[in-house]
């Protein structure tokens, strides 16, 4: 996992891949806040984004989620929200897929917390746990841009 804020994106020590999507003027910080709620796919782009509203709960309400195919990069627009993580692969055959790419598994340990605020992001590659969306203290209402970015993109 790697994190940083949208406005100090040289601190992160992205990939070049993430750097240059998150460098895209439309992928500013400024730029997500501004864009409507839905999908944001650039003509030819590989990878996209959803912006939109979602609500934080109590940590014991969150699933956890892992994914084979796409990283994700999760993006704090407005509120805050701490995002439990996992250090080691979990994948199990006894985890349950909800949809393409989107595992369930309640066996992962999850020892890294963050919490962001607006402009902060997260980035979970391929395989690595995380439980987005937990309450900083009471639930609450967030805008979050979430990026979907290939794992094809991060290899070549």
């Amino acid at each position: 996992m790697i994190v940083g804020n949208l406005n100090a994106l040289p601190l992160a020590g992205l990939p070049a891949a993430l750097r240059g999507i998150l460098e895209l003027p439309q992928c500013s910080l400024a730029a997500l806040q501004g864009h409507v709620d839905g999908r944001l796919q650039p003509e030819q782009a590989a990878w996209f984004c959803t912006v939109g509203p979602a609500n934080t709960q109590p940590q014991a309400q969150r699933h956890t989620e892992y994914h084979h195919e796409w990283a994700d990069i999760q993006v704090v627009l407005a509120g805050e929200e701490v995002i439990h993580a996992g250090t080691h692969y979990v994948a199990q055959a006894s985890d349950e897929q909800r949809k393409p790419d989107l595992y369930i598994t309640t066996t992962a340990r999850l020892p890294v917390s963050i919490t962001l605020r607006t402009g902060d992001f997260a980035v979970f590659l391929p395989g690595e746990p995380h439980q987005a969306l937990c309450a900083v203290h009471d639930p609450m209402t967030v805008r979050k841009a979430v990026f979907k970015v290939p794992r094809a993109l991060l290899e070549g």
